[in-house]
């Protein structure tokens, strides 16, 4: 994700100077430049699905866009149009490494065994093997390893790292 976020910073700010810039041939060089940095392997991707047979995917239609707004001489507009992808891109990263994480802490929070009651004493297994109707023994500071009915006593769970709000027995 650093690359991507290098990247669209460094075309930006070779787009921003091309602006500043009044020699022409000058000018169109740090535009194609820039166009080049932040459109470069958008456009090698697009090339790895159309070999696939896989048009009219996100990298295709960007390339199709892009070539053509630099064909009718509108440089910025190519630019910008994969340099929008291109934050885009680092937004859906940004979003899905942080979904990633939150799944793992989730994860770790499933304890590897479950305390049983087998008529008056409490076995040991692990969370696949117990079947429905089987009665589970929670202790207090444990987590709860499996769905279930509070069927003696009270509880209060902290479920916060769920559904950010704690559940009780009536809720």
């Amino acid at each position: 994700m650093k690359q991507s976020i290098i990247k669209v910073i460094i075309s930006s700010i070779i787009l921003a100077v091309a602006f500043l810039i009044h020699i022409e041939w000058l000018k169109i060089t740090l535009f194609l430049l820039s166009y080049i940095i932040v459109a470069y392997e958008v456009i090698i991707e697009a090339a790895k699905k159309i070999k696939k047979g896989d048009f009219f995917e996100e990298e295709f239609l960007m390339t199709v866009a892009s070539i053509g707004a630099l064909i009718i001489g509108e440089y910025p507009e190519a630019i910008a149009v994969m340099l929008l992808y291109g934050v885009g891109e680092i937004f859906e990263e940004y979003a899905e490494d942080k979904s990633r994480k939150s799944i793992k802490s989730l994860i770790m929070l499933k304890p590897d065994i479950v305390n049983v009651k087998v008529s008056e004493e409490i076995i040991q297994k692990k969370p696949e093997e117990v079947r429905l109707e089987e009665i589970i023994i929670v202790k207090p500071g444990e987590r709860v390893p499996l769905d279930g009915i509070v069927v003696n006593g009270e509880a209060l769970i902290d479920t916060s790292a769920l559904t950010r709000r704690i559940c009780t027995k009536e809720s």
